[in-house]
């Protein structure tokens, strides 16, 4: 180049170089590092926390089914996540001292998958339920009575015996109340307080003092009277106060299955809260340890997908009431109609 010629322009033309974009701070891009990683780590640990519970819930399925062949298939049009399911739901008192198999809870419950709504009707412990071919005896009695003969007249083992009482139980209230009702759960006073002590106990609002010793039992019902928080065994104090050694602060059956219904609620609206999430292992372990139902564990598996969430106000409760004429309770027909009624429209819903 000879001296004072013009300097030659950069390949390409005249065009000038594109200003490159500005490199972000460095302390931003550790801060965003350090968020996806974080991110990456919750979702992993969701995802190892839902497959532990589904790991969880499939064994507590296993023991919690009692059909002996866990290959039944049910067809999808009749499975319970396609088709109302109406069930039994009976509380066994399995104590070492005074246990039995009287059932101090008794509900029949119809589940819909259309509305994912439920209607649960309780029924007194002491009730004659008025039924063409059954003897007259109290309600509770009647799983211990069909029991008892599977085992006698039909010369059934023990196993064989309690699901042929399952099956009696529900065809009976099936009658009843004129519903389909296709399986029965059996669950014994130490699931209810497992439940309950594994959610961290639920809040309730005790409605009266409550105090009741009985040695012979073991019973020790000792609670005051005002909203508390209650444990297992306090729940299930709450739930079985009858009377006090004085003869003060009665409660009747009614009473009872009032405390059955809240209590039912609360632990349906405390299982969908996070800290009721964040113990479902716990739960799902109570429940499989402490229940039996005659339903293929599959099904059990889709009942608890499609209900999953669902709260206190998506189940209507109706406790049955009548009048205590020793020694049974007769039912009032006008609630008996509307609980009847209330079953059969969710059937049909």
């Amino acid at each position: 180049m000879t001296q004072g010629s013009a300097a030659l322009p950069p390949r390409g033309g005249n065009a000038k170089a594109a200003p490159r974009s500005p490199k972000p701070p460095k302390k931003r891009r550790v801060w965003l590092r350090v968020v996806l990683l974080l991110l990456s780590a919750v979702i992993l640990i969701i995802v190892a926390y839902f497959g532990y519970l589904a790991f969880k819930a499939n064994d507590a399925l296993q023991k919690s089914s009692t059909v002996s062949n866990s290959d039944v298939k049910i067809p999808v049009t009749e499975s319970v996540k396609k088709k109302p399911v109406g069930m039994v739901l009976l509380g066994l008192d399995t104590r070492a001292k005074g246990g039995g198999m009287n059932t101090d809870v008794m509900m029949v419950a119809v589940f819909n998958p259309n509305t994912k709504k439920a209607t649960v009707v309780s029924i007194p412990r002491d009730s004659l339920l008025q039924l063409e071919g059954y003897g007259e005896r109290k309600a509770n009695a009647n799983y211990a009575t069909f029991f008892s003969q599977a085992r006698s007249d039909k010369g059934m083992d023990k196993e064989a015996a309690e699901e042929d009482a399952k099956r009696a139980i529900r065809d009976m209230l099936g009658k009843f109340f004129g519903v389909d009702l296709k399986y029965t759960a059996v669950v014994n006073f130490k699931g209810f307080e497992d439940v309950i002590d594994a959610l961290g106990g639920i809040e309730v609002n005790v409605d009266m003092d409550m105090k009741y010793v009985d040695t012979a039992d073991g019973t020790n019902i000792d609670l005051k009277k005002g909203l508390q928080k209650l444990n297992g065994d306090k729940a299930l104090d709450f739930v079985r106060y009858r009377k006090s050694n004085d003869g003060r602060n009665m409660s009747s059956d009614f009473d009872r299955n009032k405390r059955e219904s809240e209590v039912v609620a609360k632990i349906v609206d405390k299982m969908k809260s996070l800290s009721g999430i964040a113990k479902m292992g716990e739960v799902i372990d109570a429940v499989g340890d402490n229940m039996e139902i005659d339903m293929p564990p599959k099904e059990i598996q889709n009942l608890m997908k499609t209900y999953f969430g669902i709260s206190s106000a998506d189940v209507q409760f109706i406790p049955l009431e009548g009048i205590w004429k020793s020694p049974y309770v007769y039912l009032d027909e006008a609630k008996l109609d509307e609980a009847r009624a209330a079953l059969q429209a969710k059937m049909a819903e």
